[in-house]
């Protein structure tokens, strides 16, 4: 069969036949009429936040959303918790936790080995499936709405869960860039799924960004600084252009040596705060560089201002 015959086939079923070398202008936009916001990951206690929070105001750069205690939110007693919530609610930011600890700390090695973990971070059997929203309903009650996952399985649950009455409408999933979907197939299964929102994996050339924008509608998370441990990105001069064509998106600020494995990884319980809030100034600062980059060569493009409505503000 020839390539040409694949495409149409693709496009009959609603994928770009092609990535989109034309790199064609999104025509999609947040709700507030905005094309990009701004996310900071490893935001693991609430020393932490209130550091953000406190760059951000003295910049007036708006953080948009937070990926959240990555160590696992289960490692929070509610009082912390309580005041996580309280403060990212009166700073009008979108949190998004993560639960758990939960696939890499299970009994199961299969994970841990080079070859087993090509497999990927899925959970094992049903009681694993049970402790994880166990840890979602307990952070549901003190007021979050927004939580990160990574098993399709899982967010396909939790959207039925929602559907039932179970879990609360107004809760959001947001999926990690640790389920590795890279292609406008993959995007649009996480919509069908009830995926809130999806991280791509960060190495997408700009014709690949924008055919899984053709593909989908959900906002796309895309890191534009990350971690050595993934490849130690930084996409800043992308930034004009990743605007452009995958609006509306998430830039994700991720620095450091490793995100939540390997040696170096900063999203473990044993970390010091001190050196993650040193981190979230230096975050808020990069954010600011970002926007200034996107306004001098894409002023067309909006930025969302502090806390619009449609984000998953905490509600303690």
């Amino acid at each position: 069969m020839t390539f040409n015959r694949v495409s149409q086939a693709m496009e009959k079923a609603g994928i770009p036949g092609q990535d989109a070398y034309d790199l064609p202008t999104s025509e999609l936009r947040f709700p507030d009429g905005a094309w990009y916001r701004m996310e900071v990951s490893g935001v693991e206690r609430p020393v932490v936040l209130e550091a953000l929070v406190d760059e951000s105001q003295k910049r007036k750069m708006p953080i948009h959303r937070l990926i959240s205690v990555v160590m696992g939110a289960t490692l929070l007693d509610r009082a912390e918790l309580r005041d996580f919530a309280q403060i990212a609610a009166a700073a009008r930011m979108e949190v998004i936790l993560t639960p758990g600890p939960r696939s890499a700390w299970d009994t199961g090695r299969q994970l841990a080995t080079p070859e087993g973990g090509l497999s990927g971070l899925r959970f094992r059997g049903a009681d694993q499936l049970r402790y994880v929203i166990a840890d979602i309903m307990r952070c549901i009650e003190l007021g979050f709405r927004g939580f990160l996952v990574i098993d399709e399985g899982l967010l396909w649950l939790l959207n039925e869960m929602k559907k039932n009455g179970d879990i609360p409408a107004d809760v959001v999933f947001k999926v990690s860039i640790y389920a590795g979907h890279a292609s406008p197939a993959g995007g649009h299964l996480l919509e069908a799924l009830g995926a809130g929102t999806f991280n791509p994996v960060a190495d997408l050339s700009l014709p690949q960004l924008a055919s899984i924008r053709k593909g989908c509608r959900l906002p796309l998370d895309l890191h534009i600084y990350l971690a050595e441990s993934f490849g130690g990105y930084n996409r800043f001069y992308d930034g004009p252009e990743m605007a452009r064509l995958c609006a509306p998106c998430y830039f994700k600020i991720e620095p450091g040596p490793a995100c939540a494995a390997g040696p170096g990884a900063l999203y473990k319980p044993w970390t010091a705060p001190d050196g993650l809030a040193f981190l979230a100034r230096e975050k808020v600062k990069y954010a600011q560089i970002i926007h200034e980059l996107i306004q001098e060569n894409f002023p067309e493009a909006t930025m969302s201002d502090i806390g619009p409505a449609d984000l998953a503000i905490p509600r303690p």
